[in-house]
């Protein structure tokens, strides 16, 4: 097992759980709102806001952490993050604040101590890029989005 340390922000409510795994088989850990001021944001349709979780982690080399919207919200409220998803890598030592929108049709109201988004830990590969004169032909080709079909 991978371990993340994890330290409170200032003003943080540790009342708030940690991040966790809500059954035995979950790949991701949910991710709860922590208000320093432990109140509440509305998201209006088509609003954003970074909501703070009131944390910020440490991740071992070779590992990101990826946010990603829950599916309940998404499916029920129409909430979700639009750069899912996001990353959070090794190095990174600031806040760990999420990005959430609505993209439902009614005002969505984030409560303190809500969930609101899980994370994934994923080991990380870096590449090498290399410039050469041409690259190797494949059944697809220089097809772009779309060239594969309709279905």
């Amino acid at each position: 097992m991978v371990s993340i340390r994890v330290t409170y922000e200032d003003g943080a409510d540790r009342a708030v759980a940690l991040p966790s795994y809500e059954t035995a088989g979950a790949a991701g850990a949910d991710v709860r709102a922590n208000f320093v001021d432990r109140g509440s944001v509305t998201l209006h349709p088509g609003g954003r806001s970074l909501v703070p979780t009131g944390l910020r982690i440490e991740i071992p080399n070779g590992y990101e952490v990826q946010i990603r919207p829950r599916s309940g919200l998404a499916l029920k409220h129409g909430i979700t993050l639009p750069n899912a998803p996001g990353t959070i890598d090794s190095d990174y030592r600031g806040p760990l604040g999420v990005i959430v929108m609505n993209a439902g049709d009614a005002p969505f109201v984030i409560g303190h101590g809500d969930r609101i988004a899980q994370m994934v830990l994923a080991p990380v590969v870096q590449a090498q890029f290399d410039v050469v004169e041409g690259l190797d032909d494949t059944a697809r080709g220089r097809g772009g989005f779309g060239s594969t079909g309709t279905s």
